[in-house]
């Protein structure tokens, strides 16, 4: 396994912990309650993360898959990638993003939403597989909010995405007690 797919692995698995540490915080029977009308549960965050790294994971898994039927060349350095990927901007809540209709929760339970991202997660994985090896910091594709990103810059964001999340599961948690 390429470094850089290793790197990234790990660097999912850790938003992740994070993730689910917060989650965890949140008592079992109050996951699904929305603080105020508008907006999210714990629930809800789960499920918005699961809709949305499945979306991701799609986009990229063809890319990658297009990219070496190309003859996308192979990568030429092992140095950390994680560095150079801007991921404080999306960790930043001071910013509100209001997320599009197409990845708004529906309304999955707790058990649900969890099981969802679980198998995002998977088709996450699966993707970064598909790309070892390959020189993905030259192939892009456009995001919504911060323009052309490389895949690298993707699945950084992916994990960075959960941390924001997780953040955003505390602050519903503080407001809990």
């Amino acid at each position: 396994m390429h470094p850089r797919t290793r790197e990234l692995l790990t660097y999912l698995q850790e938003q992740r912990t994070v993730l689910r540490e917060a989650f965890d915080e949140v008592p079992p029977q109050l996951r699904e309650r929305a603080l105020a009308r508008g907006r999210w549960s714990a629930a809800n965050v789960i499920e918005h993360l699961a809709i949305v790294e499945t979306r991701i994971a799609g986009r990229l898994s063809n890319a990658i898959a297009d990219a070496r039927d190309a003859g996308v060349a192979a990568e030429s350095t092992a140095d950390a990638v994680l560095p150079s990927l801007n991921v404080r901007r999306v960790l930043d809540r001071t910013t509100r993003v209001n997320a599009p209709d197409a990845v708004q929760p529906t309304g999955f339970t707790a058990d649900e939403a969890w099981a969802a991202l679980e198998s995002a997660t998977g088709k996450v994985r699966d993707a970064l597989h598909a790309g070892d090896g390959l020189a993905l910091g030259t192939l892009t594709l456009p995001h919504p909010v911060f323009g052309p990103q490389s895949l690298y810059d993707w699945f950084g964001f992916i994990g960075a995405h959960e941390a924001r999340h997780a953040s955003q599961i505390r602050e519903i948690v503080s407001e809990l007690r």
